[in-house]
């Protein structure tokens, strides 16, 4: 009978809940296919003046892959690129190369890497020897940060830009998330009682299951974003994660008891039994969710 039940509810609604899904998702799921980042500056000599026609080499520190951008008039370069670490060399004509071991171009927005230039041999036999007058720039190794160091704090700033733009998807992602569960309640007016229509009840569920396949890609950004080491959950932020173990379950529990309750309406029946409490389940689990919205609005 169970099996019964989901076979004629998704049979009336699958197509439209597929296609509502698909014209609601494919700009996100597109983002994150085609996600890449910025890495830009100016190039500049000792009297701040810009070197044009530098060359900028940047160097991928996970697949050592090396795109080449070159200054304009005005010193500026500009890369796009995947996020990640990347080693960056700068070189011109006349002047001292000079290279950067580690800099994070991010998920989202732009790093900016400016450099001075000081003017030296430039022929290629000199390029590995130090001039005595103008010693190259001191390496972080140099300052004291062993090399180990170094290559961690940059795997964990790529981390920390990762997570951060997990969880800004999922906090768009809620609110249209939001809207539509707002939807769906307005709609169950026209689903049970004695408003209850035939059209009204294949409307709601539809609805219904839009706002559904919404929330588990919303809470899967969130659930999958990676985690910061040492980083302990606080005030706002710890009761919008405990009201997610109420609207979590819900969000589960609602269309299965929606679906029930669905199939007694079809069959001429009186809503009965389990799924009398699919209004009660999907109003907790409204008000629920409705709080941990609120929860990250209102800090504490």
């Amino acid at each position: 009978m169970f099996r019964n039940t989901f076979g004629n509810w998704f049979g009336s609604v699958r197509g439209l809940v597929v296609v509502c899904l698909f014209a609601t998702l494919a700009p996100f799921l597109v983002a994150q296919t085609a996600e890449t980042g910025t890495l830009m500056g100016k190039v500049v000599d000792a009297s701040g003046a810009a070197v044009a026609n530098a060359k900028v080499t940047a160097v991928s520190a996970d697949t050592g892959q090396a795109q080449t951008a070159t200054t304009g008039a005005d010193g500026v370069y500009r890369f796009t690129l995947p996020p990640g670490n990347y080693r960056v060399k700068f070189e011109a004509a006349g002047f001292v190369s000079v290279e950067i071991p580690s800099t994070t171009v991010p998920a989202s927005g732009a790093a900016v890497l400016d450099r001075r230039l000081e003017v030296g041999a430039q022929s290629n036999e000199q390029t590995t020897a130090k001039s005595p007058e103008k010693p190259a720039e001191p390496s972080m190794n140099d300052l004291g940060f062993p090399s180990d160091q170094t290559a961690g704090n940059a795997a964990e700033q790529a981390r920390l830009d990762k997570r951060s733009h997990m969880l800004k998807i999922h906090q768009r992602l809620g609110l249209i998330t939001a809207g539509a569960l707002v939807a769906t309640l307005v709609l169950s007016n026209g689903a049970a009682g004695k408003n209850s229509t035939a059209s009204g009840r294949e409307l709601h569920a539809a609805v219904g299951g839009l706002t559904a396949g919404l929330y588990m890609t919303t809470a899967s950004f969130a659930i999958f974003a990676p985690k910061v080491p040492g980083t302990k959950t606080r005030g706002s932020i710890r009761l919008h994660k405990a009201l997610a173990y109420i609207h979590g379950p819900g969000m589960i529990l609602t269309p299965i008891l929606g679906a029930l309750a669905y199939d007694e309406r079809n069959r001429g029946e009186k809503v009965h039994g389990i799924a009398s409490a699919h209004g009660a389940v999907g109003t907790v689990t409204g008000i629920a969710y409705g709080a941990a919205m609120l929860s990250v609005v209102f800090k504490f």
